[in-house]
């Protein structure tokens, strides 16, 4: 029996190795993200896809079975998007979309960008 591979260096790496269901809302999760926050720096960080602006993490993602995930979610945040993620779980920082449905390309977008206003803010106390 072999181990899954948990040490991932690249993002590509990290989607190869989900479950099938789960890469292609990956992948469009990767790119809107990417589209919301151009000038962040993709990262693996605690063996998941990350994205960090001015040396501070913005967004985690990570995959499974079932549901994609995004992290964190703090009560601002979960606040400001609470209308958007009623057919979410949201729990304890995460935010759990279903693989069974679309990607919310446009609130994934509103919500990394929202991370990155939090973030300079922050920056400004």
């Amino acid at each position: 029996m072999t181990m899954a591979k948990t040490s991932f260096t690249t993002v590509d790496e990290y989607i190869s190795a989900q479950p099938e269901t789960a890469q292609v809302a990956l992948q469009l999760l990767r790119n809107t993200i990417r589209k919301a926050l151009p000038a962040a720096q993709e990262v693996i960080s605690y063996k998941i896809p990350a994205y960090k602006l001015h040396g501070r993490i913005l967004l985690y993602f990570a995959g499974w079975k079932h549901h994609y995930s995004l992290y964190p979610a703090g009560e601002r945040m979960i606040a400001a998007f609470q209308d958007q993620l009623a057919s979410c779980k949201v729990s304890k920082g995460t935010i759990r979309f279903p693989l069974s449905e679309p990607v919310p390309v446009k609130l994934i977008a509103r919500i990394a960008k929202f991370r990155a206003k939090e973030a300079i803010q922050n920056e400004q106390l």
